[in-house]
């Protein structure tokens, strides 16, 4: 063969491979192109019809089975060092008998266990010592049940409007919504779960027939239009909060669709429905719940959002705030030392602000709810659960490390995390027994009121970190902060007890007193 024929038959073989792989290059564009047409359609086959009053989440399987499947997966005994699901909840105050003197003349002194999945969060609820041997505020069920129905229908009632199960059933109402969230929020808690079990849970749409199925968890309708299927956010005070936060000052680059808001003028208020992006909706659907606020029945539900989502400002807020009798906010009085403190509840979303993933445009869902392919569809996975039982999905799409490594890492984390906690818990209940000595020594109030205002500061912060479920994990440094400051409040309280220089009462003063 000539020189020119093998040229000739070089340069074929090199077209032909050019051609091949163009082709192989414009196959793979077009599976994907087909992907992604699928997954916007996100194809379903309507087998029954679901309103706004669909409850019950049964119903919504029957048109979504996968993701279904997987919310009964919450049920599931899948637990880790520091959360999760369990057959049985360990109680934390066992665990950490320093939980007891915190919380004590607080419900949670008396039952207080790790959290189990979703399908778990009402039954849990319904049968725990805080519910049952304490009364509590019926605005806990804002987050705990499947309540917007019942919101709506007690709204509508007052309005003087229909409020039977069609008309509960046709449009989500916001104002009916947030008259019904206004009306209950200082109810208690067995007259707000009555009034779930009167309201029905799903309606035969032919028929009109209404289905009383009684009182559920959070469930799809929480998060999904029934009409269109899109996620969105439905609870009052999370709407009323984030409204708040977006009339701030506070700088939250992490949602950009706030910082858009504010460069257009910030008119009217801010309606993450219609002007948050579905990343950040990913998020905010999640941060209804998994939030810091106030529930009990002094006053309505509150999210403490209007100087920003840092620890120190939900605590500004909660500084300035009165009852609506004028009186002084708290939580509880600390039976202990008498003090008036607060109660954190579970600021996961607020933590997570101040974190790398949040500023990374990494959602909650991102993480806890990962996609995942099913056919040629991708779709979040609804078995909510810590990523530490799924790092494939829920870590390794960003960190290209192997799996032992990251979990290594996050029990790094979530390990010095944990000795910090109980490090500032020593320095509290150290604290707390220098001030019953003061007291017993006759230290007045004028003396304990500087002391009362740092252990107010020591609390909340040990509070904050040690109620937040991620363990340091959402934002380590700030979480690494808070506790620090904790321990400094703890030490500067004691330090002025023992500055009183006061001497408790010898045996023979203390008889010649009681005589």
């Amino acid at each position: 063969m000539s020189s020119e024929t093998k040229r000739s038959s070089g340069w074929i073989a090199v077209l032909i491979l050019i051609a091949t792989l163009t082709t192989i290059g414009v196959l793979i564009l077009l599976v994907t192109i087909f992907e992604h047409k699928q997954e916007a359609r996100a194809p379903f086959t309507k087998v029954v019809e679901v309103t706004e009053i669909s409850s019950d989440p049964k119903p919504w399987g029957l048109n979504f089975p996968q993701q279904y499947e997987d919310y009964l997966k919450t049920v599931n005994d899948d637990y880790t060092d520091f959360g999760g699901n369990h057959a049985l909840p360990p109680s934390k105050l066992e665990e950490h008998p320093w939980l007891k003197r915190l919380f004590a003349g607080y419900a949670f002194s008396i039952d207080y266990r790790e959290a189990r999945g979703h399908a778990h969060m009402l039954a849990d609820q319904e049968v725990t010592k805080r519910v049952t041997e304490v009364q509590q505020s019926g605005a806990c069920l804002h987050c705990h049940a499947s309540i917007i129905p019942t919101y709506r229908r007690i709204g509508l009632e007052q309005m003087g409007q229909d409020a039977s199960p069609a008309a509960l059933s046709n449009d989500f109402n916001m104002d009916a919504v947030m008259a019904g969230f206004k009306a209950v929020s200082q109810k208690n808690y067995e007259e707000v779960h009555a009034e779930l079990e009167k309201t029905a849970d799903g309606i035969d749409v032919p028929t009109g027939d209404p289905h009383m199925g009684g009182a559920h968890p959070v469930s799809c309708v929480d998060c999904h239009d029934p009409d269109t299927m899109q996620i969105r956010v439905t609870r009052p005070g999370f709407i009323l909060g984030i409204d708040k936060l977006a009339k701030s000052d506070d700088p939250v680059p992490h949602l950009p669709s706030i910082v858009q808001w504010r460069e257009a003028g910030a008119k009217g208020d801010y309606d993450p429905n219609t002007m948050a992006s579905r990343q950040e909706m990913r998020t905010f659907v999640c941060g209804q719940c998994h939030v810091e606020y106030y529930c009990a029945n002094k006053m309505t539900l509150t999210f403490p959002w209007g100087n920003g989502l840092k620890m120190e400002d939900l605590e500004a807020e909660w500084d300035a705030t009165t009852f609506p009798d004028g009186g002084e906010f708290y939580d509880y009085v600390h039976k202990e030392t008498g003090t008036k403190v607060y109660k954190a509840q579970h600021p996961e979303f607020e933590l997570w602000s101040q974190g790398i993933h949040a500023r990374s445009g990494v959602s909650c869902s991102d993480c806890h709810m990962p996609y995942e392919k099913k056919g040629a569809t991708k779709v979040s996975s609804h078995w909510v659960r810590s990523p530490m039982t799924n790092i494939n999905k829920a870590c390794q799409t960003c960190h290209n490390i192997p799996e032992q490594e990251i979990k290594d890492r996050v029990d790094m984390i979530q390990d010095r995390t944990r000795a910090l906690i109980d490090r500032a818990a020593a320095a509290v209940t150290e604290l707390f027994d220098a001030i019953i000595e003061v007291q017993a020594a006759g230290a007045t109030e004028e003396q304990l009121a500087p002391i009362r205002k740092l252990q107010r500061k020591a609390m909340w912060r040990l509070d904050y970190i040690a109620s937040e479920n991620s363990k340091g994990f959402h934002a380590r440094q700030e979480a690494a902060r808070i506790l620090g400051e904790s321990v400094d409040y703890s030490r500067q309280a004691i330090a002025l007890c023992y500055k009183l220089d006061l001497k408790p009462p010898r045996d023979s003063e203390a008889v010649a007193d009681a005589n």
